[in-house]
């Protein structure tokens, strides 16, 4: 089984990244693709994040009926801050017969160096790159990296909370499941981006 593991805080989840794991699930080798919820990541502070339950359960809402795309909290019991070659290893041994590819937008690509055991990463797990404006991706020529023609929409995570704060509507930016469980719930109210990013 080919699994895509696209990684991330998911604060909230939006529709950019479920157009990416629904192309990528579509259009490559993958058999399906898993939205890993990161609890901690450890370039970001964790005091702008939604508690790591209440963003699994927006994606599981988001997601459901869906056959080759899942989510996965495997994250939420390992060591934090999240270190993806930590989930990398730990998803390799329990599933030995899983080929794991990492999903990722080209602005990260272009700091894996700063990541911890990057060159593992690279040497050892596929990597399959979506487009990021501004980041422009020329280093093809490793056999494990592939650019993915993904449909980008410029929506961030950071500006949807901006956005509840400032009490504008969401709607078209996330599904309507999880715009509905936000404001059912007043997520994202209170939470001060100054103090997180």
């Amino acid at each position: 089984m080919n699994v895509g593991l696209f990684f991330g805080s998911f604060n909230p989840v939006h529709n950019g990244h479920l157009i990416i794991a629904s192309h990528l699930a579509m259009y490559t080798e993958l058999d399906e693709v898993w939205l890993v919820v990161s609890p901690q990541n450890p370039f970001k502070k964790s005091s702008s994040l939604l508690n790591q339950n209440h963003r699994y359960f927006l994606i599981q809402s988001a997601i459901e009926g869906e056959r080759k795309i899942k989510v996965s909290n495997v994250e939420f019991n390992l060591p934090k801050p999240s270190y993806t070659i930590n989930t990398l290893t730990y998803l390799s041994e329990k599933y030995p017969t899983y080929s794991f590819h990492i999903i990722m937008g080209s602005d990260s690509f272009r700091n894996i160096d700063k990541w911890k055991n990057g060159d593992i990463i690279l040497r050892d797990y596929p990597i399959i790159i979506y487009k990021r404006p501004g980041y422009e991706i020329t280093e093809t020529n490793r056999r494990n990296i592939h650019l993915a023609d993904a449909p980008l929409l410029e929506i961030s995570s950071t500006r949807i909370r901006e956005m509840i704060r400032a009490g504008k509507s969401i709607r078209y930016l996330v599904p309507d499941v999880v715009k509905d469980e936000i404001e059912n719930y007043g997520y994202y109210k209170n939470i001060s981006e100054k103090q997180s990013e």
